[in-house]
């Protein structure tokens, strides 16, 4: 028994340690989100009260901080970092297990996080890329969401930018065993020649993620593709 306590207690840790790379992510889900397939404007998915960011500089460009599929622009003082997607652990399985749960989501991988602490908030505005196939972006946006566990009342729906760029969007409901507390998210994603793309927000709680709607409308107003 002490044997398998030790176990326990050293996944406990290595729990803590990978989830300060990705917080709040989570492994899969046997239920379908109920869908709402209505096309939706873009103020509808901004939520009320949604002011707009000013721009900080752009990532997804080669040479920014994280190199991928599309670019967009980031709210000012959110500061992005590209994930490590072979965090240390070594022979250990307990680790490596972690860090899968952690790392990939559905059909798609943590490729960066923007965080929001510089500018006053908690939260991440993550960025999943996967490998190029036929889905399309809602088909993506559904099993990135089925992949949540604890993720209900999701719905759906298409967005198209200035710029011509179409995907789709979700807005859900993400309830935590643990803390027995619901929150509000939202993700997005497109598709790309080199794969799809889900921008995701978060946030520690539901005042928190609206508090980052902004953020996440300068991305999504800004995004291009290639």
């Amino acid at each position: 028994m002490r044997v398998g306590a030790g176990r326990m207690r050293r996944g406990v840790a290595l729990a803590v340690l990978l989830g300060a790379v990705l917080t709040g992510c989570s492994g899969g889900s046997g239920e379908e989100p109920e869908e709402d397939g209505r096309a939706s404007a873009s103020a509808e998915a901004s939520g009320a009260g949604a002011g707009a960011a000013k721009s900080g500089g752009s990532v997804g460009a080669a040479g920014s901080a994280c190199e991928l599929p599309v670019t967009f622009d980031i709210a000012a003082s959110w500061k992005p970092k590209a994930v490590e997607t072979k965090p240390a652990g070594g022979d250990d399985e307990l680790a490596r297990e972690l860090a899968d749960a952690l790392l990939h989501q559905g059909p798609v991988t943590a490729a960066c996080e923007i965080d929001a602490k510089p500018a006053g908030n908690i939260g991440f505005l993550r960025v999943w890329t996967g490998e190029p196939g036929d889905a399309d972006a809602r088909s993506v946006l559904k099993e990135f969401v089925a992949a949540e566990k604890g993720a209900e009342k999701a719905v759906y729906r298409t967005f198209e930018t200035a710029d011509g760029v179409t995907g789709a969007e979700v807005t859900y409901q993400y309830t935590s065993k643990i803390l027995e507390e619901t929150k509000e998210e939202r993700a997005l994603a497109v598709t790309t020649k080199r794969g799809p793309v889900v921008l995701h927000l978060g946030g520690m709680d539901t005042e928190e993620h609206r508090a980052m709607l902004p953020a996440y409308e300068l991305a999504r107003r800004t995004l291009r593709v290639g």
